[in-house]
């Protein structure tokens, strides 16, 4: 009976643990999304493929809802608004609805070479490293609240 009991508190934490990383997200009807699991904000659409030195520039020049304060995010921020459950786009469509490219800069430089950079690959949401002259997809964050 113990072994089942332990089983199953296995199972939810995990169920609840996966639930948390896809992220809590608000619509907040200005072109952005609130993940209150992480208070980032994020751009909603995204701009256009573009190499890394490109993303980061654009990220930091972007105004949008009133905010000057983007960047490109690390992996681990990027990673946070995959949703594992599912695929082809492996993120929740109904937040993040214009999908243009299956590969998204990160702003986390691959420490193995510093030529290469993390990005997710939208189809399943796994991390690669890719060489910084790729032109990959942009989505951009700022640190939530005002």
């Amino acid at each position: 009976m113990r072994i089942k009991i332990s089983i199953l508190a296995v199972a939810l934490v995990l169920f609840f643990a996966v639930c948390a990383i896809a992220g809590d997200f608000t619509d907040n009807e200005d072109g952005t999304v609130t993940d209150a699991n992480t208070g980032l904000m994020w751009q909603q659409g995204q701009d256009w493929s573009m190499i890394w030195e490109g993303a980061i520039t654009y990220c930091e020049g972007l105004s949008l809802a009133g905010y000057n304060d983007w960047r490109l995010p690390n992996i681990k921020e990027l990673r946070s608004i995959i949703n594992n459950s599912l695929y082809n786009p492996a993120i929740d469509t109904e937040y993040f609805s214009d999908q243009y490219g299956s590969h998204y800069w990160s702003s986390t430089t691959y420490a193995n070479d510093f030529s290469f950079a993390w990005s997710v690959w939208l189809v399943d949401g796994s991390a690669w490293n890719s060489i910084k002259s790729n032109t990959y997809c942009v989505r951009c964050v700022r640190a939530g609240g005002e």
